[in-house]
């Protein structure tokens, strides 16, 4: 059962085999996240804000400054790796940034609006690029693993769902609307 609460959609892919239609898809993804996460949080009062999803895990809040913060780092490894070849990413504690001021106020809309115009750029970006741009790489000294940005897009759609589950099915054990 924690794992179920844990990965609710299940563990993150890393598939080296992206077709061009689950690119598609994972764009489809990645610009829907923005009004999915704001539909599914804006009209929660910040004792539910303040609700964690898992015993462990992160308060309502922290999970959506976590995914601006995320999607941050994201937006910047596609950028660095379309113009460097196979760069090292910087990479960063998200537990421990989950602990910042920023990241623990109820008020959420600077992060929609910061998840809005980054997801907006970051769709413009992925819309355009070739395909010899999709196999660009990047290195994450963390993991010691070098990703495509085809397998780095499924990630970051999986990313945007298996966070937004966590809040949607919060709401549904707890009957929130």
């Amino acid at each position: 059962m924690m794992e179920d609460l844990r990965y609710p959609i299940g563990p993150m892919p890393t598939p080296e085999n992206v077709t061009p239609q689950q690119l598609k898809k994972h764009i489809e993804t990645i610009k829907s996240f923005p009004a999915k996460i704001k539909k599914a949080t804006s009209k929660l009062k910040p004792a539910q804000l303040n609700t964690v999803y898992r015993e462990g895990g992160w308060m309502i809040k922290q999970v959506v400054h976590h995914t601006a913060d995320s999607h941050c780092n994201a937006y910047l490894r596609f950028k660095l790796a379309l113009t460097e070849p196979n760069p090292a990413i910087k990479p960063y504690f998200e537990s421990d940034w989950a602990r910042l001021p920023d990241a623990n106020e109820n008020n959420l809309q600077h992060s929609y609006m910061l998840l809005e115009g980054l997801h907006h750029r970051w769709v413009l970006l992925m819309q355009n690029m070739t395909p010899r741009q999709w196999g660009k790489t990047y290195y994450h000294p963390q993991h010691q693993e070098t990703f495509s940005l085809r397998t780095a897009a499924a990630m970051y759609a999986w990313h945007c769902e298996h966070h937004l589950a966590h809040i949607t099915n919060l709401k549904k054990r707890k009957g929130w609307k």
